[in-house]
C-alpha cells in the first residue's frame, strides 16, 4: 500500500492547515476590530495602558503598531493556507510554516512563563490574566499548524 493511501486510511482526513490559517485570518481581523473599537478595545483585549491612551489622544502609534500585527497574522493565514493547497505554492513555504509554528509555540509557551518570572515594563504593564488567556490562544494555534506540518510533511 502506498504512504499516502494509508495515511487516508489512517488518519482523519481533515486538514490542520486549513484550519491553521483560519485562526490566523480571525486573529487578523481581531486586531483590525480592535482599531476600531478605540482605546476601549484595546483596553479589553490586553494592549496595555499605553496604547489604550495613546489610542484615546487619536495618536497614529497604536493604529499602525496593530496593522503592522494585523497583517503579518493574515499573511501567516495565507501561509498556512498555501501549504495546505489552498493557494498556489508561496516562496520558503516550509521554512516560514515552521518559523510560524515556532513563533505561535514559543510566544505561547514564554507568555505562560514571563509574567510570572519577569517584572519588566513590558511584561507588567498587561496583568496576569491576558498573559495567561493569549499565551494559551497562542499555544493553541502554535499546536494546530504543528499537527498540520506533521501530517502534512511528516506522516
Amino acid at each position: 500500500m502506498e504512504k499516502s493511501a494509508l495515511k487516508s486510511v489512517i488518519m482523519n482526513e481533515f486538514d490542520y492547515l486549513k484550519l491553521a490559517g483560519i485562526l490566523s485570518f480571525f486573529a487578523s481581523a481581531m486586531h483590525l476590530a480592535i482599531i476600531f473599537g478605540g482605546a476601549e478595545w484595546y483596553r479589553f483585549f490586553g494592549a496595555g495602558e499605553v496604547m489604550a491612551t495613546m489610542a484615546e489622544q487619536g495618536l497614529l502609534r497604536p493604529t499602525l503598531i496593530t496593522l503592522c500585527i494585523s497583517l503579518i497574522l493574515a499573511i501567516w493565514g495565507i501561509y498556512a493556507w498555501s501549504a495546505a493547497g489552498m493557494l498556489p505554492e508561496f516562496p520558503f513555504l516550509r521554512p516560514a510554516i515552521y518559523l510560524i509554528t515556532f513563533v505561535y509555540l514559543t510566544r505561547g509557551g514564554l507568555g505562560l512563563l514571563l509574567p510570572f518570572v519577569s517584572d519588566h515594563p513590558q511584561i507588567a504593564q498587561n496583568s496576569t490574566g491576558f498573559w495567561v488567556c493569549s499565551s494559551l490562544i497562542c499555544l493553541a494555534f502554535g499546536l494546530v499548524h504543528l499537527k498540520g506540518v506533521m501530517d502534512k510533511w511528516y506522516l
